[in-house]
């Protein structure tokens, strides 16, 4: 029996990002039938791993300065990952695959536009060079904000990670207390978001209603036990796992990879009851969208809807962009894909299913808008969340 190349893996397992990232690596592992993985999860067996007989390669988080002076050591094949840079060195000729911060900067500012909100604001962390992705975040954030004529309102404050909680609590209070209401805010990431809710909660403002909240990691342990749950974006970790494990098999194979940075984006924003609001100061138009809310999938048409409201096409279409932006056929549209989005993550049923239940007309029709709106197909987009 041929025996398997040892290859170590340096993630810190404590974090939901890395433990996505490391069923990427297994699943590669597994379908190439050709590694042995050594992986610890607490620092103090870090060396153990590192000094293990036989090593012939690495995957490293080189968001963490530790293991990455411990890896660069042994000079051996690797592979860098992680949430933002950290400790990696592109001149080193390192390969290093990534996930997408400025994509998901703009995922969040686009979902929280969608809702028809017009204050913002962004609670991240004073960036350090372990946590650079927030300041990426951030920009990203309020660049796409600005791009629609909005402002947001950034905060940082003055304690860092793992501080006393007290203080952070104080601090993003009395943040929250000032700004405009209703308001969309991105928490950097989920950990950061739950400090808001928390907040919230602490201080008598309603989330959705005062507040609407996004985080980024889709922590299940976070996101579906808060509450309300937690809204939140789907980073690729999977995929960033998997895609670290083939360009590692390409430099054990002696192959230089094509590139040596690869950038894996989010998949998505799992949507849940802390983005559940609308919005707009129109009465009218608020029940518009509870209209269309609840029978775009029941095969509700923009004309129809026109008609419940006695007001001609043109007017319901005018009013409907003044308030969030989109016509009625393209709200009706957002809302069906939001559906079969949801069937495609949640459940088993086949694609024409999915196409019946999200109110397309066709399963030809819902892969035609999916591709042209999510740049894949229905089943990859299944594929990749399944994993």
């Amino acid at each position: 029996m041929k025996r398997k190349t040892k290859v170590s893996i340096l993630l810190q397992m404590f974090q939901n990002f890395d433990q996505g990232i490391f069923r990427g690596i297994a699943a590669y592992a597994k379908e190439h039938h050709a590694w042995s993985l050594l992986v610890e999860q607490e620092q103090q067996s870090w060396t153990s791993v590192l000094s293990e007989p036989g090593v012939r390669g690495l995957i490293v988080n080189l968001d963490s300065d530790a293991l990455a002076k411990a890896a660069l050591r042994l000079r051996l094949p690797m592979v860098g990952l992680g949430g933002g840079g950290g400790h990696y060195n592109p001149k080193s000729g390192i390969p290093y695959v990534a996930t997408d911060n400025e994509a998901i900067g703009r995922l969040a500012a686009e979902h929280l536009l969608e809702t028809g909100l017009r204050h913002f604001g962004y609670c991240g962390f004073t960036p350090t060079r372990n946590f650079s992705w927030t300041a990426v975040r951030e920009k990203a954030f309020c660049v796409r904000l600005a791009a629609s004529g909005f402002e947001c309102r950034v905060f940082h404050g003055t304690s860092g990670l793992g501080t006393h909680a007290v203080t952070t609590q104080r601090e993003i209070a009395a943040w929250l207390h000032a700004l405009p209401k209703p308001v969309g805010i991105m928490g950097c990431y989920d950990w950061r978001a739950r400090h808001v809710l928390e907040a919230c909660h602490n201080s008598g403002l309603r989330i959705p209603d005062d507040v609407a909240l996004i985080g980024v990691d889709n922590d299940l342990m976070l996101c579906d036990l808060t509450d309300p749950p937690l809204t939140s974006i789907e980073q690729g970790r999977f995929a960033i796992g998997h895609t670290a494990a083939s360009v590692l098999e390409q430099l054990l194979k002696g192959r230089q990879p094509e590139r040596l940075l690869h950038v894996i984006p989010p998949l998505g924003v799992v949507t849940r009851q802390s983005t559940n609001l609308i919005a707009t100061s129109d009465a009218e138009i608020a029940r518009v969208l509870r209209l269309i809310r609840d029978q775009a999938c029941a095969g509700l048409t923009a004309d129809a809807l026109a008609s419940k409201m006695r007001i001609s096409r043109t007017t319901l279409d005018n009013r409907l962009k003044a308030a969030i932006g989109r016509t009625a056929d393209l709200e009706i549209r957002r809302v069906r894909v939001a559906m079969a989005e949801n069937l495609l993550i949640h459940t088993t049923l086949p694609l024409r299913d999915i196409a019946a239940q999200a109110g397309f007309a066709t399963e030809q029709y819902l892969c035609e808008v999916w591709k042209r709106e999510k740049a894949s197909t229905p089943g990859q987009f299944r594929a990749a969340r399944s994993r």
